[in-house]
């Protein structure tokens, strides 16, 4: 079990970059795969990106492919989103997720037992 906490969202205007940070607690972090997820109000929580162990491979949403940059600190038990070029569409309170799995599909936010409580993204036109 990891324990998640996000901190780095805000109100930015449309073009601005924000850096979302995930602190963890707990054991083996660097044995989980940390996800983020994105949700808005009376929506589906959404995936964002997923990284590996290692930080060897990642994975992004369409919608976010170029402009949005997912890393992992294992020595400080750290995760980070990089969001650039920001746009209304991106608003959405957004939750890093841990999970141990070993295989499966790690798009599925049913995969991930760990959670953080989020951090609003505002986004302004």
């Amino acid at each position: 079990q990891v324990q998640l906490t996000e901190s780095g969202g805000g109100l930015v205007q449309a073009g601005d970059s924000l850096r979302l940070s995930c602190a963890a607690s707990g054991r083996y972090f660097s044995r989980h795969i940390i996800g983020w997820f994105r949700e808005v109000p009376g929506g589906e929580r959404e995936f964002v990106a997923w990284i590996s162990w290692d930080g060897g491979s990642t994975r992004y949403a369409d919608s976010v492919k170029g402009r949005f940059t997912i890393s992992r600190d294992n020595a400080n038990d750290m995760g980070y989103l990089q969001m650039t070029n920001l746009n209304v569409e991106d608003t959405a309170v957004y939750y890093c997720a841990a999970t141990a799995t070993i295989g499966g599909n790690w798009l599925d936010s049913m995969l991930y037992e760990n959670w953080g409580h989020g951090t609003q993204v505002t986004v302004s036109s």
